[in-house]
C-alpha cells in the first residue's frame, strides 16, 4: 500500500472536536500513514462573545499555537478528516469561511479524488450531527473527492452511537471514553487503506 498524506482539521470551541482529532492523528500515525498534518480553523467569533463561555475562552487560549490550516494542507494531504462541531444542524461559520477559499483548488482539479469524511458534535444526541455530516459532503461532492464514511464496517461504530455517516457524539470532553476513540481509529484507519489503495 502505498504511503498516505493524511489532513485532521479541526474546529472547536470548547474542546471536544480537538480531542477527535488528536485522536485521529494518533490513528492516522499507527495506520501508517506516510505524514500526518494536524491542523486547526481559524478562530473567527469576537472575542466578545468567546468571553461569554468560559470553556470557550479556555480552549481557545489551550490551542493557540495550534497551526492554522492552509490551502496548502489540502493540497498536499491524499485524505482528509474533519472534525467540527454542528451548528443548528449545519457547519460552524468559521468552517464555512474556509471552505469559501478553497475556489482557486476547485476550479484547477487540485480537490478531485482527495478521500475525503468528517466527524462532528453537538450538545444533545439528536442536535444536528447527521445534517451537519451531510452538509460537509455536500462540499466534498463538489471538490470531487471521494467520501469514505465509516457506514457499519466494524463493531466499534455501534458501540460509539452507530452514526454510518462519520463519527458523532454528545459534546462534551468528560463524555468521550475508549468507544469513541475505538470508531475514529476505524474511521482513520478505513480512510488510510483506501487512500493509499488509490495512490497505488
Amino acid at each position: 500500500m502505498s504511503k498516505v498524506n493524511l489532513a485532521v482539521i479541526y474546529y472547536s470551541a470548547t474542546g471536544t472536536n480537538h480531542q477527535l482529532a488528536k485522536w485521529a492523528e494518533e490513528a492516522g500515525k499507527n495506520s501508517g500513514a506516510g505524514e500526518v498534518r494536524f491542523r486547526k480553523i481559524k478562530e473567527t467569533a469576537p472575542k466578545e462573545a468567546i468571553a461569554q463561555n468560559k470553556d470557550w475562552e479556555k480552549h481557545v487560549e489551550a490551542a493557540k499555537d495550534v497551526t492554522e490550516v492552509s490551502l496548502d494542507d489540502l493540497e498536499w494531504a491524499d485524505a482528509i478528516i474533519f472534525s467540527i462541531p454542528t451548528r443548528y444542524g449545519n457547519l460552524p461559520s468559521q468552517v464555512q469561511q474556509f471552505i469559501d477559499t478553497t475556489g482557486g483548488l476547485w476550479s484547477k482539479g487540485k480537490l478531485a479524488n482527495k478521500i475525503a469524511s468528517g466527524m462532528t458534535s453537538a450538545s444533545n444526541p439528536h442536535g444536528g450531527q447527521e445534517t451537519t455530516l451531510m452538509s460537509l459532503n455536500k462540499t466534498m461532492i463538489h471538490w470531487g473527492a471521494i467520501i469514505v464514511a465509516p457506514g457499519y464496517t466494524d463493531p466499534s461504530l455501534f458501540e460509539s452511537g452507530g452514526n454510518p455517516y462519520g463519527l458523532s457524539v454528545t459534546a462534551g470532553k468528560d463524555k468521550l471514553d475508549d468507544k469513541i476513540k475505538n470508531a475514529v481509529s476505524h474511521q482513520v484507519k478505513r480512510m488510510v487503506e483506501i487512500a493509499g489503495k488509490l495512490n497505488a
